[in-house]
């Protein structure tokens, strides 16, 4: 309820301010980076996306439309407000063409309404929920890496086909959690499963303690993680200490990162499955382009959510230089109707809703003997088609879908 309370406030004043209409011009093409820098998920996303957009803008030459292309980035400390505030002021005041990234589905909701009204680009690569492309979908907005829907398809489903018929959620207090459990709610039931109960925790939680022993008392076979990033590692460090597993309940992240494995350690987090839409040892060009990212980094190994920052500042920039133009509605446009090719996606494309129709994977990760090198983790359990992983176009009420 406080995210939407919070996000009608923010729709108020930013229709208050009125739309600023078409872009001042500047000397460069600015592609603004709006994430966590410093707290849970800095490490699935902060600073990593900023060397991934830096390498998309590399890689296109620099330049586009005779202009130099910059990257800039801001820390919106996982509040909407402050989100939706530097999203105004980079559209309004600072020249910015593009916003991208953006984690926290309630921040995400934010920056969505403030570029619909500003009639400006931005990309979602660290932000889950379905209603990005849903009831809240834009003509500026696009999602390009995960939702809340094709996760619940691709680890619910998996899951409850498998024998995990009862579940009990852990669910994060925000936007994004609460469209999680709705998600895979409706895909565990159409397997034949049935949720027994929920706890809702707030972002940031250090102690699982009491919702942990709620799950295991509820005797259900599967512990379902709504939360991300901090909140799950500390849930499944917590379910670790009181023997969850060992006891013969399953957990299922419902969204869990490479970097989270990678905190974890391989002792801890084997045998969790989980959904990713990448997986920088899939191919060869994944494997490419990650070790590039990883030089960048220090030998660290990028997420799916820097794959898909990468993916989506290369895109915009390829219809910028089509359409030959910044004006935001002209580039939607190229964006929607040419498909996506580069060092992540092949023959990838925009729906109407926005949404980026690519394939996901479900992955179950390694025991330690299983792996061999660093960042050996994941081991493919199957792919999972586009279509099969999107919601249906008319399940969405996008108002865009005719």
């Amino acid at each position: 309820m406080r995210s939407k309370f919070v996000l009608g406030a923010l729709c108020a004043t930013i229709l208050s301010l009125g739309a600023s209409g078409a872009r001042a011009s500047g000397d460069s093409v600015k592609i603004g980076v709006l994430n966590d820098q410093s707290g849970m998920y800095a490490d699935l996303s902060g600073q990593g996306s900023v060397v991934a957009a830096r390498m998309a803008a590399e890689d296109f030459g620099g330049t586009v439309l005779g202009k130099p292309i910059e990257i800039i980035f801001a820390d919106h400390q996982n509040k909407p407000d402050v989100g939706a505030a530097i999203a105004s002021r980079w559209y309004d005041a600072e020249n910015v063409d593009a916003i991208v990234d953006v984690p926290v589905s309630s921040v995400a909701l934010a920056v969505q309404e403030v570029a619909r009204q500003r009639k400006r680009i931005v990309m979602f690569s660290a932000a889950g929920s379905s209603d990005l492309t849903g009831k809240a979908c834009s003509p500026f907005g696009t999602h390009w890496t995960f939702d809340t829907v094709a996760l619940a398809k691709g680890t619910a489903q998996a899951v409850t086909k498998t024998g995990g018929d009862s579940w009990f959620f852990i669910t994060a207090d925000y936007a994004f959690g609460a469209a999680m459990e709705a998600d895979a709610r409706r895909y565990i039931a159409a397997a034949g499963g049935k949720v027994i109960g929920s706890v809702r925790q707030p972002m940031g939680t250090m102690d699982f303690a009491s919702a942990l022993l709620q799950a295991q008392a509820s005797k259900a076979k599967v512990i379902g993680l709504a939360n991300a990033g901090a909140d799950t590692i500390n849930a499944i460090k917590g379910a670790s200490e009181f023997g969850i597993v060992a006891g013969g309940q399953k957990l299922a992240g419902m969204l869990i990162f490479l970097s989270d494995v990678h905190s974890l350690g391989l002792q801890t987090a084997q045998g969790l499955q989980l959904t990713e839409s990448f997986y920088w040892d899939l191919n060869d060009k994944t494997r490419a382009w990650s070790k590039r990212f990883g030089e960048k980094m220090g030998g660290r190994m990028p997420t799916m959510v820097h794959a898909g920052v990468y993916s989506a500042v290369t895109h915009y920039l390829e219809a910028v230089k089509a359409a030959n133009t910044l004006d935001a509605t002209e580039v939607s446009a190229k964006m929607h109707e040419t498909k996506i090719h580069d060092a992540i996606l092949d023959d990838a494309e925009i729906r109407e809703d926005g949404r980026v129709m690519r394939p996901y994977y479900l992955f179950e990760v390694k025991s330690p003997e299983e792996s061999k090198a660093p960042y050996d983790y994941y081991k493919l359990v199957r792919e999972i088609a586009p279509e099969d992983a999107a919601r249906p176009l008319n399940e969405g009420h996008c108002p865009l879908v005719k």
